[in-house]
């Protein structure tokens, strides 16, 4: 069957490499995402001390190659097609600032329908003469077919490392595996990945948060629980029909790619292990797949802040979307070995306050820390940032760290 996510509709209508526009875009990029401060902790080995601060960087962090590519992309798009209606389905990454930046540029974003069980996108405004963006995450088979029965300009930027995985994933149901999918149901990759499955005949797949959603699938091959307890736990995060007696029977592990690396591959260790004890070695091998579709940038920038905590530090902050599931995963990381923030952007620091304004184990809500810094003596702090994060939004958190002390950020490096 072809791969009808990634057909070309036309060689017109259909774009995923860009226009050779990129030397045209390249200095508005580099003027909207630069950042000094993080190009002086380059050349400094990756730490900078001025007074009685050091802020050492994570060696891998913020943009990923799937990420500038996007974002290139997206600017390119809109060098190309300077008279045209541009649309863009969903954010193209998880960070608010390119996002409205973005819009800065009379980028339309799409929404969902707002009574679509399946989260499609509304594409009642798209005429055959409009372009739009499909994001680094990737869209739907569903939401693809819509875009090519219209006929407009498409500009595809979704990302390699999440074509690898859709790739993963029809393999298994091509051979009559479920998709057992690490990741967050709802997130726009897990939603685009979950879709690959169903262009096969009885292909179907089911979503795991973590480790302990994980082992109630494990509990059920083992017996231990039924299959009502896992439609019910699961009705929300499996394809429709999804027979637990049936489909749990063959199972292939993949991941969304920005997940907790180590955690995805313990569950696909998990998951066979269980396997194994309900119905032996012989039948595991048979009916048992998985592999690491884990991002390298992702696994990168994970193993950076693992180094990273090796040093004494004594607070950690971490950059990024609020929705950003790689940038999460770099908080939860780092909150096993020291104190941990996880902000947006720069502002969530008051200087003045000395407080910063930040999220806590994937919340809803900032959290306001006072005298987070303290007032006096030397202090360590780690920094990186999720794949979706520009390096001037780096730039801009380090020079308030030191400003909390006191420290003018313009006198560092002279």
């Amino acid at each position: 069957m072809a791969d009808s996510a990634t057909q070309p509709a036309s060689d017109a209508t259909y774009f995923r490499k860009g226009f050779g526009l990129k030397d045209e875009v390249e200095g508005e990029l580099a003027a909207a995402y630069d950042g000094r401060l993080v190009d002086l902790l380059k050349e400094r080995d990756y730490a900078l001390t001025s007074g009685d601060v050091t802020v050492r960087l994570a060696r891998e962090f913020g943009f990923c190659y799937g990420v500038e590519r996007a974002v290139d992309y997206a600017y390119q798009t809109r060098r190309k097609f300077p008279e045209r209606q541009i649309f863009l389905a969903g954010e193209i990454i998880h960070n608010p600032h390119i996002n409205q930046r973005l819009r800065d540029l009379g980028v339309i974003f799409l929404e969902h329908h707002a009574a679509s069980n399946e989260r499609s996108f509304d594409f009642s405004g798209v005429r055959p003469q409009d372009v739009v963006i499909l994001p680094a995450f990737g869209v739907t088979v569903a939401d693809f077919e819509t875009l090519r029965a219209i006929g407009c300009v498409m500009v595809d930027t979704t990302c390699g490392s999440v074509l690898n995985v859709w790739k993963r994933v029809e393999r298994y149901a091509r051979e009559g595996f479920t998709a057992l999918i690490h990741g967050k149901y709802y997130h726009e990759e897990t939603r685009a990945t979950a879709s690959q499955v169903l262009k096969y005949p009885g292909g179907q797949y089911l979503v795991v948060r973590d480790m302990a959603e994980a082992r109630v699938i494990c509990d059920f091959i083992e017996g231990t629980r039924t299959a009502d307890e896992i439609r019910e736990r699961f009705a929300h995060a499996a394809s429709i029909g999804f027979d637990p007696e049936r489909d749990l029977r063959r199972v292939g592990v993949a991941n969304q790619t920005t997940m907790l690396a180590r955690e995805s591959l313990a569950i696909g260790a998990e998951v066979g292990a269980a396997m194994t004890r309900a119905r032996g070695e012989a039948y595991t091998a048979e009916n048992f797949r998985t592999f690491d579709t884990i991002c390298s940038a992702t696994q990168d920038r994970q193993d950076a802040v693992q180094e990273l905590l090796e040093e004494p530090l004594d607070a950690m902050v971490v950059i990024g979307g609020y929705n950003s599931s790689n940038t999460i995963s770099l908080a939860a990381l780092s909150a096993e070995r020291v104190p941990t923030y996880h902000i947006e952007d720069a502002g969530c620091i008051d200087v003045e306050s000395r407080t910063i304004h930040h999220r806590v184990n994937m919340g809803k809500e900032d959290v306001a820390t006072p005298g987070w810094l303290g007032r006096d003596g030397a202090v360590r702090v780690g920094v990186t940032a999720g794949a979706s994060t520009p390096n001037n939004k780096i730039a801009d958190a380090v020079a308030r760290i030191f400003a909390t002390r006191g420290i003018d950020p313009a006198s560092i490096g002279g």
